[in-house]
């Protein structure tokens, strides 16, 4: 199986491209959209700010692409920045308009005693829908956070599981074969690695 990594200038392909070779899948880094819809899986990665990752893909054509990849039923991760570049909107240095797959926007922490932002470290993921096939036979643990804004759902039902940073914050998200990780699985032990494992195990929606 083959897992297309979108190459959009702003990611951390490297370390996502061998996790995902770790877990035994063929990764392809690239920005072409014929290796993208031949993927088994797609992974939207992003590290940055919100309206640059925007442009980028803007220019290049690829938020098409992304676009129809998740329409056709291709199984689709974003992580990090990638995760919120699905949602409609983000106020990160003004309004902008994301891929508006998944309903909600994206929002500065609110400044907290006691809560620094970034929110940058090892915070605990509760699950609210284990039943999802992302969640399927895991265990409540710790992953690796690293983000100043945070994702404010426009629909409840798309929320798989909230982390704790003196309120409740967005942290996984899906609805039918879209999914999205605000922390670094890759970087996040044996959780992490077992919550890209199930995404990569999920199968292709073929008409």
């Amino acid at each position: 199986m083959t897992v297309a990594i979108v190459d959009y200038g702003m990611g951390n392909l490297h370390s996502v491209s061998k996790a995902v070779e770790r877990l035994g899948y063929k990764s392809l880094v690239t920005g072409n959209p014929e290796e993208i819809f031949a993927a088994d899986s797609v992974i939207l990665p992003g590290v940055g700010a919100f309206g640059d990752a925007m442009d980028q893909l803007c220019s290049s054509g690829l938020d098409v692409i992304v676009k129809e990849a998740a329409a056709g039923g291709q199984p689709l991760l974003g992580i990090c920045l990638g995760m919120q570049l699905l949602f409609s909107s983000s106020e990160e240095h003004g309004e902008h308009t994301g891929l508006d797959i998944l309903p909600g926007s994206v929002v500065r922490f609110a400044p907290r005693d006691g809560y620094k932002v970034p929110h940058m470290g090892w915070n605990k993921l509760s699950f609210l829908q284990p039943q999802s096939p992302l969640l399927t036979n895991l265990t409540e643990g710790h992953v690796y956070f690293v983000h100043s804004y945070h994702v404010q759902m426009g629909q409840t039902s798309d929320l798989l599981a909230v982390t704790d940073y003196g309120h409740p914050v967005t942290a996984v998200v899906g609805r039918d074969n879209v999914f999205g990780m605000q922390f670094h699985p890759e970087k996040s032990g044996e959780l992490g690695m077992k919550l890209l494992g199930n995404f990569l195990e999920l199968k292709r929606e073929r008409a």
